[in-house]
């Protein structure tokens, strides 16, 4: 590692290892000119500040070393969740803090150019409202509801995305972002991730940052898990892990799921396949935030279905988490209420064993809907300024690629 580096000074103080110079120095063993000539470089770009030092850092009376953080007002970020049939989108600062946020319908059936040239409408509106340019956006992060390549931005066979195979969303996205946006270059990162993914990494960094093995399961119109290995997110080798609403049940064979094959999980636990259960029972209900809403006023069908959904979930969690032994297991989404709750728990205690659930928290979302905003963000935020990326933007002059 190039302790040397302005990038890792700045890793350092964003991850409070080293917050004053004199710490630096300790820390990376640099000369002090070498440090103070690293700051510069962050200072010049508008990333760091100096803020005074606490007096009982100074025990023997003497002044405080000053502080040094993180600016996290110095740029911002755009990010958007997209579902099925609603998305949401927010202006984000570097800490993550909610600058603006706005959500309305949006049909993911209606196609990649549709939707990513809704999303730069939105993004327009939201600067303005609080009074900036694309200028000021340092880069943008995309929820999607469908297995992503995470190198190329693509999703990948999304079964409840038609026509979003392999399109290349970035790039698309950035032409979107340049033709709406004022002060909008081409040239703006955009990251794209799996919303089950991005959820699990924000719900685990703001509520389980000790959680050295956090998985999290999304039951809306469909159903994917996320997991966060030691503060990382996995993805498989192609970003694959997790879709487990396509694991099959031996007990389901004639239940044709979206994705073309027979007895998935989604086929029959999802919030798709609640409303369509719900619906033929006489309680007309359309997608999975319908179902949220009949539990909502203890509509009996719902919550039945919901218990019974949960079980079958639950079911299958007992080998997710025999195999991953995660110290929390939350379940959020549409359907993440009492009832589906008590039915993932009646299953997963009885069929995993006690040693694998004896220290295991289940819960729900902390975050809610915001949670794929908040990764999002997050993700971008910890790849542009990643000691390499950080040192690439410095040495092109300019905060922004």
């Amino acid at each position: 590692m190039n302790q040397a580096s302005a990038g890792h000074l700045l890793q350092l103080i964003r991850n409070g290892t080293a917050t004053t110079r004199g710490e630096l120095q300790r820390v990376t063993g640099l000369s002090r000119s070498t440090v103070a000539h690293r700051l510069d470089q962050l200072f010049r770009a508008g990333w760091i500040r100096e803020t005074a030092g606490d007096p009982v850092d100074a025990p023997t009376g003497g002044r405080p070393s000053l502080r040094l953080e993180f600016d996290a007002s110095h740029a911002v970020v755009l990010v958007a969740d997209l579902e099925t049939r609603h998305a949401r989108a927010a202006v984000l600062d570097l800490g993550g803090a909610m600058l603006a946020e706005h959500s309305g319908s949006l049909m993911i059936n209606q196609g990649p150019d549709e939707v990513l040239d809704r999303l730069a409408q939105w993004f327009a509106l939201l600067l303005e409202k609080v009074g900036l340019t694309g200028d000021a956006v340092c880069g943008i992060g995309l929820s999607v509801p469908g297995p992503v390549d995470v190198v190329s931005g693509q999703v990948v066979q999304p079964p409840i995305m038609p026509g979003w195979d392999r399109y290349p969303m970035p790039d698309r996205m950035r032409r979107a972002f340049a033709a709406h946006v004022s002060g909008g270059g081409p040239e703006i990162p955009v990251l794209v991730e799996n919303d089950a993914n991005l959820m699990a990494y924000a719900e685990q960094r703001l509520g389980y940052p000790d959680c050295s093995a956090f998985l999290l399961v999304k039951v809306s119109t469909g159903i994917g898990a996320g997991v966060v290995v030691d503060g990382e997110m996995y993805r498989g080798i192609d970003g694959a892990a997790g879709d487990i609403g396509h694991i099959r049940l031996s007990d389901h064979p004639h239940a044709l799921c979206r994705c073309g094959s027979y007895g998935c999980l989604a086929a029959v636990a999802s919030g798709r396949a609640l409303a369509e259960q719900l619906t033929a029972a006489g309680v007309p209900t359309a997608s999975g935030s319908g179902v949220r809403d009949q539990l909502a006023i203890g509509q009996p069908d719902a919550v039945r279905l919901a218990r019974e959904a949960g079980q079958l979930v639950g079911g299958v969690l007992a080998t997710v988490v025999t195999l991953l032994n995660p110290g929390v297991l939350m379940i959020a989404g549409d359907l993440s209420g009492p009832p589906f709750l008590t039915g993932v728990r009646e299953l997963l205690y009885q069929r995993a064993m006690p040693r694998t659930t004896a220290y295991l928290q289940v819960v729900t979302s902390r975050l809610g809907d915001r949670a794929g905003l908040a990764g999002a963000g997050a993700m971008v935020v910890e790849s542009l300024y990643a000691p390499d990326r950080a040192d690439s933007r410095l040495a092109a002059g300019a905060p922004r690629e």
